[in-house]
């Protein structure tokens, strides 16, 4: 058995103790957090006292051995400004008494002299009885197991003995190991009330700690998240108030890195106004997805510097409002106007259209833009989407008509048509029954124009009516 006790020192930091209070100090995790991060080393991991222990026997070697494991403990240490100290021994107990020596600076003892050699205060079954057992004459965990069995266990209690049995290896040692739980959820009480949103993202900080734990050891990205707070008032002016009060926040892509995530719950308490002053905080992961790493390469050229899209525009959403970052979504209809809408940017970033296929059939830029759209209007036997203006007007403009012929800007001379289009016919007085061209105009160059077709049961007269709707860059 290889056992290593762990412990977090921040009055060692330095010499000094740390200052409290800065908002560069990283806090350190709470003690389900920090059992979390262990576990992607072994799955035996427990806290005994104030220590986390780590049995490595049975994975020592797939860490490179007892060094390189230290190593790898040490460089993924979970609060970077906490000095971490850390302690070998055959037995759980032994390497805790190591740890505690360490921590106070005292000399440990030669490895061939464990565990006999260590002072009893270092044990917690004997600090009870440690002005008697000097008494005694016993200071070691040695001269204390040369003691008569019997006599031991009736004078001082069962617990002392078989505490030096477990030291000694002739019991089996009982721990609860950690278990990493199926969903994340953590709440912490704030240290003083906070008066307003934004200082609430320091205590937020130390839960998005214990989530990207949770999100490694369980080998998932998040994909959206709650944050909640309490409210210590019930009643304000006379107005009850609720229990609760939340932000969520959503990403269209997994992510692991918590930087991400707090630069957009910036964004939103920023913008959140408390009812109340808040006196406990909860997170809680709301949606995940199985975590694959991004494939990186060799050429600099392909690992490009910054955010990716959908970081900027979630991060732009949470700053503007929902409603103010919006992105084309397709739509499955022959209406030009009706092709393409736009949705708020709060979801999974709609896919671009495939390219063109080798027959030289390209999507619609513009408001008539979406690929599919444009694709479902060439299936329908009309023309090419490529012959689709690259921007529309966004209300068709009513034509002049002389001598039965279109005026814009003067005579409109017809290239190509016409493209039938017959649609809207599923809502009440949204039918749409067209013949649309390409003309030119001796003043705006080509234009894309349209007929509404005459149809008796439409309409009273049966002149046509010609609308403008494009424009040709």
């Amino acid at each position: 058995m290889l056992w290593i006790a762990l412990q977090w020192r921040p009055e060692l930091v330095d010499g000094a103790p740390p200052e409290s209070g800065t908002p560069d100090a990283d806090p350190l995790p709470d003690r389900e957090t920090l059992g979390w991060w262990a576990l992607q080393f072994t799955p035996r991991v427990t806290w005994l006292e104030e220590a986390l222990l780590l049995e490595v026997s049975a994975c020592e070697r797939l860490w490179g051995g007892r060094r390189g494991l230290l190593h790898e403990l040490a460089r993924s240490n979970p609060a970077p400004g906490v000095r971490l100290l850390s302690a070998l021994g055959a037995t759980a107990l032994v390497a805790l008494a190591r740890l505690r020596l360490r921590a106070r600076g005292a000399a440990l003892p030669e490895p061939r002299d464990l565990p006999g050699a260590l002072p009893l205060d270092t044990l917690d079954a004997a600090r009870a009885h440690l002005e008697l057992l000097a008494r005694m004459g016993c200071r070691t965990w040695g001269e204390l197991d040369a003691l008569p069995r019997g006599g031991l266990a009736r004078r001082f209690g069962a617990g002392l003995r078989t505490a030096l049995d477990a030291a000694w290896g002739r019991v089996p040692e009982r721990h609860v190991w950690l278990q990493l739980p199926e969903t994340f959820d953590q709440a912490i009480d704030l240290p003083a009330l906070a008066e307003s949103a934004p200082a609430l993202m320091g205590a937020a900080n130390r839960l998005l700690s214990g989530l990207q734990q949770w999100l490694r050891a369980r080998q998932r990205g998040v994909l959206a998240v709650e944050l909640q707070w309490t409210l210590d008032l019930r009643r304000v002016d006379g107005v009850d108030l609720p229990r609760h009060e939340q932000v969520n926040v959503r990403t269209a892509q997994p992510v692991q890195d918590m930087a991400h995530l707090r630069r957009l719950l910036n964004e939103r308490l920023a913008r959140t106004r408390l009812s109340a002053p808040a006196n406990a905080l909860r997170l809680h992961a709301l949606e995940s997805a199985p975590w694959t790493a991004a494939s990186t390469s060799f050429l600099p050229e392909d690992n490009r510097q910054g955010d990716r899209l959908h970081e900027l525009v979630e991060r732009l959403g949470a700053r503007l409002g929902p409603g103010q970052v919006v992105v084309p979504v397709a739509r499955a209809d022959h209406r030009p106007e009706r092709m393409q809408d736009w949705q708020p940017a709060t979801g999974k970033l709609p896919t671009p259209p495939r390219r063109a296929a080798a027959s030289g059939r390209t999507s619609a830029r513009g408001a008539a833009a979406s690929g599919g759209a444009a694709e479902n209007a060439t299936q329908g036997g009309g023309a090419p989407a490529a012959l689709y203006p690259s921007w529309l007007l966004r209300e068709p403009l009513a034509l002049e008509v002389r001598e039965g012929h279109p005026h814009y800007q003067g005579r409109l001379l017809r290239l190509s048509g016409p493209q039938r289009v017959e649609a809207g016919w599923w809502e009440q007085g949204q039918l749409a029954v067209r013949d649309y061209y390409i003309a030119e105009s001796p003043g705006a160059g080509l234009v894309w124009i349209y007929r509404e077709r005459p149809i008796a049961w439409l309409a009273a007269d049966t002149a046509p009516h010609w609308f403008l709707q494009g424009l040709y860059a």
